[in-house]
């Protein structure tokens, strides 16, 4: 179940930070709508490199559809296997 609190519990911020784990943020609102989340940095750091990952399987995959696949056997040997 999502952890949700209003903005103004950040004055005790120490309360709410120690709310936060890993794949449990702290959701903040501000006027009843959702407005930031408060998460760990290793989780921050695992997201942007999912991000990152994704954005070159992307790109990977566009390559395959305009240029074409290859099969096992030649990947295989293009890394010399």
């Amino acid at each position: 179940m999502p952890n949700i609190k209003p903005i103004s519990d950040l004055r005790n911020y120490t309360d709410v930070l120690r709310e936060v784990r890993d794949n449990n943020p702290v959701y903040l609102t501000r006027n009843g709508r959702g407005e930031y989340a408060i998460v760990k940095i290793d989780e921050l750091d695992r997201l942007r490199a999912t991000v990152a990952l994704m954005a070159q399987l992307e790109e990977g995959e566009n390559s395959a559809r305009e240029h074409g696949w290859i099969s096992a056997d030649d990947a295989e040997a293009a890394l010399g296997l």
